[in-house]
């Protein structure tokens, strides 16, 4: 009896109630696949991947490492579905070196990460989390607040994320503008980088990591903001430095920083998510019961489309 072929799933969305549960990696199983996948809800480690990948020819992959060990003695491994658009934790050269095609979830959760992107914002100009905070100790402490149409929003990347969160703030009147080196057109003014930094209060960062690693904020650039502008962050973590941000927030640089992208998940205690202006959220920004719905369907069809052509 033939042994099925193996997909390796490890998105923690998919792995916590058990895949079984999962009905829209049903298509897999139609195709003959056998599913499997790391101790639920966990990140696997790489030693575990190690034991889970022998026999797998596809793997639907979270935001787990996969460096060169892991595509190495991964020899049945034919493609590799992101259920997203980011691919920073692959590694992409010794992929193409192991023969494995990479494949991304492009746009899937868009929507849900530019809504926490409006929702953070909303919760820094109205000053949310430290009122409510204060009012639960028995403290009335009222702050006045600003409006979105009293505030010039910047947008740095201008992908499916950016794009929505642009629409998103114009829509509610305010006055947004963009940076991408790469947009040949888009719905808002576009400006390069200095120039936003230097004419919005509000910063939103949806672009993917620099080539050099390097960040794209750091103390030189925070140094141009207005004073009292407020920083979110929710693609990802090295496009900040974060020592830099914290000096701008106790100089009063920042009013505020939203984060919800982190080297490590759960990252270590610092003094920065333990500021009182600072508003750190676990990795939410994709964690939508849409979002995941579309990441899924669409990562099982690149999948499937896939491997049928390998």
């Amino acid at each position: 009896m033939t042994t099925p072929a193996r997909v390796l799933v490890t998105p923690r969305s998919l792995t916590a109630g058990g895949l079984d549960a999962v009905e829209d990696l049903e298509p897999l199983r139609e195709h003959g696949y056998e599913l499997i996948g790391p101790s639920p809800g966990t990140m696997p480690t790489e030693d575990a991947l190690l034991e889970l990948l022998p026999g797998c020819v596809g793997w639907l992959a979270g935001v787990e490492p996969i460096g060169e060990r892991l595509l190495r003695q991964a020899t049945d491994l034919k493609v590799i579905s992101r259920n997203g658009a980011g691919t920073d934790a692959i590694d992409l050269d010794a992929a193409e070196r192991a023969g494995v095609e990479v494949v991304r979830a492009v746009g899937a959760n868009a929507q849900g990460v530019a809504e926490l992107v409006l929702a953070l914002v909303l919760c820094s100009l109205r000053h949310v989390v430290p009122t409510a905070t204060a009012l639960k100790h028995g403290e009335w402490t009222r702050v006045k607040g600003s409006e979105l149409p009293d505030r010039r929003i910047g947008i740095v990347g201008l992908g499916a994320v950016g794009a929505r969160t642009a629409a998103a703030f114009a829509g509610l009147g305010a006055d947004v503008r963009g940076h991408d080196p790469y947009a040949e057109q888009a719905s808002v003014p576009l400006v390069d980088l200095d120039e936003l930094l230097a004419t919005c209060d509000v910063i939103s960062l949806s672009a993917p990591p620099s080539p050099d690693g390097r960040p794209i904020i750091d103390a030189d650039r925070l140094a141009r903001v207005p004073r009292g502008t407020i920083l979110v962050n929710t693609a990802r973590s090295t496009l900040v430095d974060d020592h830099a941000v914290l000096a701008a927030l106790e100089d009063g640089r920042l009013a505020a920083y939203a984060v919800d992208a982190f080297d490590t998940e759960p990252p270590e205690p610092s003094r920065l998510l333990r500021h009182d202006r600072v508003i750190a959220t676990p990795h939410l920004g994709g964690y939508t019961t849409s979002s995941i719905q579309r990441a899924t369907r669409l990562a099982v069809d690149n999948l499937l489309t896939a491997l049928e052509a390998s």
